[in-house]
Parts: C-alpha cells; sequence; structure tokens
C-alpha cells in the first residue's frame, strides 16, 4: 500500500484477527504510524471523515491532532490517538 493513512487500519484489522475480537462495523480507521508506535496527524483529514460519513460510518478513529483540529463535527464520533496503544484500548 502507498497511501500512509492506511497504517493504523492495517494494524486494526490484524490486531484483530489475532484477538478474535470485531471492530465496530460503523468504524473507519485512518491514520499513519511511526516505527516507534506514534500516530501521526494527516493532510485533509475533512476530507476523509466527510467521504466516510457518506458511506455510513459514524465513528471515527484517528490521530489526536487531526481530531483537535476537527471539533464541532456533528452527528460524528471522533476519537483521537496518540499512539497504537492508545489505539488499541479505543478499539477493544
Amino acid at each position: 500500500m502507498e497511501e500512509p493513512a492506511a497504517d493504523l487500519g492495517m494494524i486494526a484489522a490484524i490486531a484483530s484477527n489475532f484477538k478474535d475480537k470485531l471492530i465496530d462495523p460503523e468504524m473507519v480507521v485512518f491514520g499513519e504510524v511511526g516505527l516507534g508506535g506514534e500516530v501521526r496527524g494527516l493532510a485533509s483529514p475533512r476530507v476523509r471523515v466527510k467521504e466516510a460519513a457518506r458511506l455510513g460510518f459514524k465513528r471515527y478513529l484517528l490521530p489526536k491532532q487531526n481530531q483537535e483540529k476537527m471539533k464541532g463535527s456533528k452527528g460524528i464520533e471522533l476519537i483521537g490517538v496518540r499512539t497504537i496503544q492508545e489505539a488499541m484500548k479505543a478499539l477493544f
């Protein structure tokens, strides 16, 4: 994959399989992950959330930096994380 925003989603999918636990089907996960486990902010988070909302997603796990810039978004739940560990706690 060439899209850095898919990093966190791929990690979530692998963890879901490993733990044998499903991720909420109304949740979308995106974020770039560094080698130290940090979740980095992305360009154009509003565009990504808008497209996911159009597809019916209601919950969003995304980088904390992006969540802080998107306060005031209505009708959706934004869960910001700084690390993979925080993401795993939010997902499971």
